[in-house]
C-alpha cells in the first residue's frame, strides 16, 4: 500500500523536514507519495486565499497529515490553517515531537489524532494505524 501523506512543515525549520523525509524514505516496506508543499516547489499564488485553496487541494487525495510539533507551530498562520484544512477534511493527524525537544506545540498536540516522537519506527505505525 502506498500512504497519500501531507507533511506540514515551517520553511523556517526545513531541516527539519528534510530530516523526516529522510526518516521515511528509509524506511522499511513503506511506500508513501508526499503531497505536501517543499520549499523548493512552493505553490504560486497572489493571496492567502488561493494558497489556502492550492493547501485544500493538495490535501484532499491524502490519507493523513503529519505535523512537526516543534514550538514554532503555535505561531505558524499556515500550519494552523493546515490543522484546520485537516480538521474539516476529517484527515488524521500525526504530530511528531522531534528527538530531544524539550517543548512543543499545544495547539499541534490537542489537535493530534496520535503523537510519536521522533522514531522511524514509531511515525511509521502511526501511518499505518490511523492512514487507510
Amino acid at each position: 500500500m502506498t500512504y497519500r501523506l501531507f507533511i506540514s512543515h515551517s520553511w523556517s525549520y526545513s531541516d527539519k523536514y528534510d530530516g523526516l523525509i529522510k526518516l521515511l524514505n528509509g524506511a522499511h516496506n513503506f511506500e508513501y507519495f508526499n503531497h505536501s508543499v517543499p520549499k523548493n516547489d512552493p505553490v504560486h499564488s497572489k493571496t492567502d486565499r488561493e494558497l489556502k485553496e492550492a493547501i485544500e487541494a493538495k490535501m484532499r487525495g491524502v490519507s493523513c497529515v503529519l505535523i512537526l510539533a516543534g514550538v514554532y507551530a503555535t505561531y505558524s498562520k499556515w500550519i494552523n490553517i493546515e490543522i484546520e484544512i485537516a480538521n474539516d477534511m476529517n484527515k488524521p493527524i500525526i504530530a511528531i515531537e522531534y528527538w530531544g525537544s524539550e517543548r512543543t506545540s499545544r495547539t499541534v498536540k490537542d489537535n493530534a489524532d496520535k503523537i510519536v516522537k521522533w522514531q522511524t519506527t514509531s511515525i511509521v505505525k502511526a501511518i499505518q494505524e490511523l492512514c487507510r
